[in-house]
């Protein structure tokens, strides 16, 4: 076995996925679900949140922020905690609503009607009239920008012809995410027994949002709404502040404030989940601190390019000298500002490579270690067809080894 090691250079350095999304069974927490008690506000945990590049003070009592494009979790705190969403729950009712916008099952332009259960919402309101009619557009605004209630509930009956065969559709929909940390028990996240998210699932969630649904993920940035002869605010501070981009806020009494914002920068995406912080403006600041935290410590570098010729093999008994080692895939890491030197990237593959070899056919890999994680391998495969040497060649060959070795 042929190796040829390296340290890639001039290369910032690190980092995959600290903790997928999904994470392993052997990290995941499943505790038990909180139930909300509305006379006491949770306590803020004082322990810091673990990241790349070591321990960070939050005052968010779960947290997990993640680059968009790696999945590279860049900070978490009891992130696979179960805790009360409260408004972060909408999200999920607006993917369940965006897929059926996808499958032609609604329209923007279709109304809705009201139910007296929908008019009957309390908590933040969009207002919809009684026994009125609503565009799926307006109530898309209303649930996400004012976070109205009364705006899922219609969304949710009017799609699944009642509010339960629509969470059944969410807690579907989680499952086939791998959210094992999230339980669904309404659409608007009205604290109930049962009803749970934990930070890395409401991350997950707000990565699909973006990701399987480009065309819909506007709704989460527009800075207010009017419906009803009434104008309101993005509940979402850092949106009004021009921050972030979307994504959707929260408050229970069981689970404090919460955040799911998501953020783009010099070609850099994060998704930010918080929960448990102490009032709206905590949320807002500790939210601004931690997306510029983000950007300013931890860059992306693309270290392999799909096509890339990583190295020339030699080839025994071919009719040309040494075959091309290609890489398969693009390398994209997320990584500490500054950090130097430090990833490894090595060729393994058997040497020499004995003809004939078929473009394509994989030769070797591409081990890429030093980064404090598991390594990564890719296959490296062949990027020429190298036929073999016909009898007077494989003899001359063979014949010039043998004088070769004396």
């Amino acid at each position: 076995m042929h190796t040829r090691r390296f340290l890639l250079a001039g290369a910032t350095s690190f980092l995959v996925s600290a903790t997928a999304l999904a994470a392993p069974a052997s990290r995941r927490r499943h505790a038990a679900a909180p139930t909300a008690d509305a006379s006491a506000p949770p306590a803020v945990a004082s322990t810091p949140a673990n990241s790349l590049i070591g321990p960070i003070d939050t005052v968010a009592r779960w947290a997990c922020i993640v680059d968009y494009t790696t999945g590279a979790v860049i900070l978490e705190k009891a992130a696979d905690e179960r805790m009360p969403p409260s408004s972060l729950t909408k999200m999920m009712t607006a993917y369940v609503v965006f897929g059926m916008l996808r499958a032609g099952r609604l329209t923007l332009e279709q109304t809705l009607p009201v139910s007296e259960k929908a008019w009957r919402m309390q908590g933040s309101k969009m207002f919809v009239p009684l026994h009125g009619s609503v565009s799926v557009a307006e109530l898309i605004q209303g649930m996400v920008i004012q976070s109205g209630n009364d705006a899922c509930i219609v969304l949710a009956e009017g799609v699944a012809g009642s509010e339960d065969q629509f969470v059944s559709l969410m807690n579907t929909q989680a499952a086939q995410m791998g959210m094992t940390n999230s339980h669904f028990m309404n659409v608007t996240g009205w604290p109930m027994d049962g009803h749970y998210m934990s930070a890395r699932d409401v991350a997950t969630i707000a990565m699909h949002l973006i990701h399987d649904f480009p065309e819909y993920y506007h709704f989460f940035s527009e800075k207010s709404f009017s419906f009803n002869k009434i104008t309101q605010e993005n509940r979402n501070a850092l949106v009004v502040k021009g921050i972030a981009d979307g994504l959707k806020t929260g408050h229970t009494d069981a689970g404090g404030f919460g955040l799911c914002a998501s953020a783009e920068r010099g070609g850099n995406r994060v998704v930010m989940a918080l929960n448990g912080l102490p009032s709206s403006n905590v949320r807002a600041n500790e939210g601004e601190r931690l997306f510029e935290w983000s950007f300013v410590n931890f860059e992306n570098a693309t270290l392999i390019h799909r096509g890339a010729v990583m190295d020339n093999a030699p080839v025994w008994l071919g009719q040309a000298h040494s075959v091309p080692l290609v890489a398969t895939r693009d390398v994209t890491l997320t990584l500490p500002h500054g950090w130097q030197n430090r990833v490894h990237v090595s060729m393994v593959y058997d040497s020499p490579v004995p003809a004939p070899i078929t473009m394509g056919q994989q030769l070797g890999e591409v081990v890429i270690s030093n980064t404090g994680l598991a390594e990564i391998r890719i296959p490296l495969v062949a990027g020429a067809n190298v036929p073999r040497l016909g009898i007077m060649g494989r003899a001359v060959a063979v014949l010039g080894q043998k004088l070769g070795h004396g």
